[in-house]
């Protein structure tokens, strides 16, 4: 992402007479350290009769020397800088050992080649009883940077001060308030001090408005802003100068682009010169406009762009279906917490209850501005390598054509909060939908958690060893364990309805599952029971006796979705044809969770979908 900006300042000195003026000097050429992406610069100076004399001083700033030969009225200066303000990261460095701490000593080379930048010209009381509050153990140097520069930041309140000069570090502490060019002295001071070498900078400060309010602190200038600026650089083996900015308690960033860097304050003046007596007349502005910004999540598109893309877009489409061509696109949004970062939930560990939460509440929002009232599905996602359980998946699903798959929102369960639901309730909905479904209810069967499975694994366990223990309990496969060994195993785990579409009879139906063991035992594990039915020891049947669902061409013509049917009133439908899918009902933390049979026609999920609304409305039970 990238925003070009063109800076612009203007300095005016009117006299009240033709005076002389005796050689300028200009630093208001972006020092050649400068991270920010210069573009382009332009100087420009009145009168226009002068010489002008490019150089460098002794520690590598720009300087412009202006000689003029006659006599004027005004003196004018107008600088351009047309600069590039990607965003820079300020920790963008490495640290060389020898300096990863706070106190660190320079090598003997360095250190002779830092001499100007270490000189301590400030020893005042108020200054030696401020560096008590400094933390001087030995601590990681960006911690020391950000707590140092935050310190002068916080103790030194900002003011415009137009008088010349910089004030001495007893007045700006004895004041508790100064100029940036203040504070940035002091900071320098400070530092050298703590035996570091510090410079002091001046330069521009471009702060550009956000594109939207911030959520959890200050949303910086209403509009955009430039002015001139100062604050200090220390050095740091490995990194070089690093801008710290104790106006704002921030390291510097791409919005600070550096002028002149010197040991002293009065090296890096913006203007130095002489004139011969006059009285004198000064104006000056600064003024920054956006010359070029791409297109980000803030700031999208404008409406004719977006005109264009939706023009191309139609276009591309239509070459698409002249070429009978399907496409398909997935994507992931991917967000962090502003509020919580740093925690192992936002950056190594899959989950956490808050990140459920708040991707619930985001859902949900979403549900709202796209659909109202939608068919929300909460499901399993991704399963990866080494993690006990599938990721969780919340859906949302809606008809094109505007009808509503889902009528009361007030049936759709939270899955974050407890409805207070039990399995009794399960067995009575799962029953109820059996009946809406045109089924009697002994199609339905009890599931269990594996009776044997669990005490094997009890068996397992050391003698002695504390179920309870606060330890135990922290480790995911135990802790399954132990909640499986605290429920009465002979209560059942959920409920399961064998069901499936007869494209024959043009009906639901079900079947009797037969084991070997009596009764239906989950396999183990955590999943919901639906992910654990034992499919591969049902009774077997002949293929000839099954029914072979016939999978859909995409290709072929598809008719306009109906309205779902209504529960009938015919004679239940008794009669049984082998299959393999099945819905199940289960509560957990709860919340009656269903768990859906695989379809192959839409029309069919519909007409499902609304008869799990109409028994939740008539038991009311959320699902």
């Amino acid at each position: 992402m990238s925003i070009k900006v063109a800076l612009r300042h203007h300095t005016r000195y009117r006299y009240d007479r033709d005076v002389q003026l005796y050689p300028h000097v200009l630093r208001l050429r972006p020092a050649p350290h400068c991270r920010t992406p210069i573009e382009a610069y332009s100087l420009k100076i009145e009168p226009a009769e002068h010489f002008i004399n490019w150089q460098q001083d002794p520690f590598g700033n720009y300087l412009a020397r202006l000689v003029f030969p006659k006599k004027a009225r005004e003196l004018v200066i107008d600088v351009e800088v047309i600069a590039d303000l990607k965003v820079i990261n300020p920790f963008d460095f490495f640290v060389e050992e020898s300096a990863e701490h706070f106190p660190f000593t320079y090598g003997e080379q360095l250190a002779k080649e830092l001499v100007p930048y270490r000189e301590i010209c400030e020893q005042g009381p108020l200054l030696t009883e401020w560096l008590k509050k400094v933390n001087r153990k030995k601590q990681p140097i960006n911690d020391f940077m950000v707590a140092i520069n935050r310190l002068v930041s916080q103790d030194i309140r900002y003011s415009i001060r137009m008088e010349p000069g910089v004030q001495t570090c007893e007045q700006t502490l004895e004041r508790a308030v100064g100029s940036c060019r203040d504070s940035a002295f002091l900071l320098v001071q400070v530092l050298r001090h703590l035996g570091l070498a510090a410079r002091f900078v001046s330069g521009y400060l471009v702060q550009l408005t956000a594109d939207v309010k911030s959520l959890d602190g200050p949303s910086g200038p209403e509009a955009d802003f430039t002015d001139l600026h100062a604050w200090a650089e220390v050095y740091i083996p490995g990194a070089g100068w690093i801008g710290l900015d104790p106006t704002s308690g921030l390291l510097a960033g791409e919005g600070h682009i550096p002028l002149a860097a010197t040991p002293d304050p009065v090296s890096a003046a913006p203007i130095t010169g002489a004139t011969g007596k006059c009285e004198v007349e000064f104006d000056f502005a600064n003024r920054v406009e956006r010359i070029h910004e791409d297109p980000r999540v803030t700031k999208p598109y404008n409406a004719s762009q977006w005109s264009d893309i939706q023009a191309l877009g139609a276009a591309v489409d239509e070459k698409l279906v002249e070429g009978n061509v399907r496409l398909t696109m997935g994507g992931e949004p991917t967000f962090v917490s502003v509020d919580d970062m740093e925690s192992p939930a936002w950056n190594t560990a899959a989950d956490s209850p808050e990140k459920q939460r708040l991707a619930h509440g985001l859902f949900l929002a979403m549900e709202k501005e796209f659909v109202g009232v939608g068919l929300r599905h909460y499901g399993q996602g991704k399963w990866y390598p080494g993690e006990p359980l599938p990721r969780w998946q919340y859906a949302c699903y809606w008809r094109k054509d505007g009808a509503a798959l889902w009528q009361n929102p007030d049936l759709l369960a939270n899955p974050t909060q407890d409805c207070g639901t039990t399995t009794g309730d399960a067995q009575a909905f799962i029953s109820g939908l059996a009946g809406n479904l045109n089924l009697p209810d002994h199609f339905v069967m009890p599931a269990y958690e594996d009776v044997l499975y669990n005490l094997w694994q009890e068996g397992n366990l050391p003698k002695g060893l504390d179920l309870l223990s606060p330890k135990l309990k922290k480790e995911p496969q135990r802790k399954a364990l132990i909640e499986h060994l605290q429920t009465s195993l002979t209560d059942p785990a959920g409920f399961v309805l064998p069901l499936a579409w007869d494209s024959r009879k043009q009906a639901w139906h079900s079947c009797h599952w037969q084991f070997r063991r009596g009764h239906l035992h989950l396999s183990p594990g955590d999943s919901p029971i639906g992910m654990r039915l034992p499919l591969n020891v049902i009774h077997w049947e002949p293929l000839d006796k099954r029914e072979q669902p016939q999978p859909l061409s995409l290709f072929q013509p598809v008719a306009a979705l109906g309205q779902p049917k209504t529960p009938s009133s015919a004679p239940l439908n008794n009669d049984e044809a082998f299959i393999q899918t099945a819905l199940c009902a289960q509560v957990r933390k709860g919340v009656l969770h269903l768990f859906l049979p695989p379809l192959t026609r839409a029309e069919h999920f519909i007409d499902l979908i609304s008869a799990i609304e109409t028994t939740a409305r008539q038991q009311n039970i959320p699902v």
